[in-house]
C-alpha cells in the first residue's frame, strides 16, 4: 500500500499545481498525470508513432490540429516510473458556431494498455476541461470505448468535419447541457497558431 509520504513526494517532484497521482492495480505502481513539458516532445512523438504509425498525419482530425497549439493546460501525459506511457491533447475549435474542444490523439504505450491508463487520461482531461469552463468536447474514435465517458454520435449529427469521417465515430460530450443544441455546419480550428505563438514569445524575450 502506498504511503501518504510517498504520494506527497511524487506530487512535489512533478509540480503539485499541474500533476495528479493515480494508483493502478496492485503492484503496478502510481501513474502521474501532468501537463506536457518542452522536453516531452521526443517521447510523445515516439509513443504516437508506435500507436498509430505514419498514417496518423493523414487523419481528418489532423487538419484541425496542424499548425496549432493545444489548449492551455489540456495537453497531458501519463508517467510511470519516470517513463511516458500515455498522452492526450485537447484543441480549441468552433463546432458549427459553438466554442468547443477537440480531443486527440489519445495513446498509451503497448505494454501498458491493460492498466487503465487511457481511462485515467480521459477522466483527467474531461475534469480539467470542465474546471476551465469549457462546454463541449468532440472527437473521432471508437464509440464503444468513448461511450463510457459520456460521448455519443447523436450530438454531432448537424456537424461536419473538413474531410472524410465515419459518422459513427464522430462523437461529442456536452460538459454543459445544451452546449451543442444550436451547433450547425463545419467544425473549424480556433486555437493559436504555433508560428504566431513562437513570434509572440520571441517578441517577449526581446522586450525583456
Amino acid at each position: 500500500m502506498t504511503s501518504m509520504t510517498s504520494v506527497q513526494r511524487a506530487l512535489k517532484s512533478e509540480g503539485a499545481q499541474i500533476a495528479s497521482l493515480h494508483p493502478l492495480a496492485k503492484d503496478a505502481g502510481l501513474v502521474v498525470v501532468r501537463e506536457e513539458r518542452a522536453g516531452d516532445v521526443g517521447a510523445r512523438e515516439s509513443l504516437l508513432d508506435a500507436a498509430f504509425g505514419a498514417g496518423r498525419f493523414a487523419k481528418t482530425s489532423e487538419i484541425l490540429r496542424a499548425g496549432r497549439v493545444p489548449a492551455r493546460g489540456l495537453a497531458l501525459v501519463a508517467m510511470l516510473n519516470g517513463e511516458m506511457v500515455g498522452t492526450v491533447r485537447l484543441w480549441h475549435i468552433d463546432a458549427g458556431g459553438a466554442p468547443a474542444l477537440l480531443l486527440g490523439p489519445l495513446a498509451v504505450s503497448g505494454e501498458h494498455r491493460a492498466l487503465g491508463i487511457g481511462g485515467l487520461l480521459m477522466r483527467e482531461a474531461i475534469a480539467r476541461a470542465r474546471s476551465q469552463g469549457h462546454e463541449a468536447i468532440l472527437l473521432v474514435g471508437d464509440e464503444p470505448y468513448y461511450r463510457k465517458f459520456g460521448f455519443e454520435p447523436g450530438l454531432t449529427r448537424a456537424l461536419d468535419l473538413p474531410g472524410p469521417v465515419d459518422r459513427a465515430r464522430f462523437l461529442a460530450l456536452e460538459l454543459e447541457t445544451g452546449a451543442l443544441k444550436h451547433a450547425r455546419g463545419m467544425v473549424h480550428p480556433t486555437g493559436a497558431k504555433a508560428a504566431t505563438l513562437r513570434a509572440k514569445l520571441s517578441q517577449g524575450r526581446r522586450a525583456a
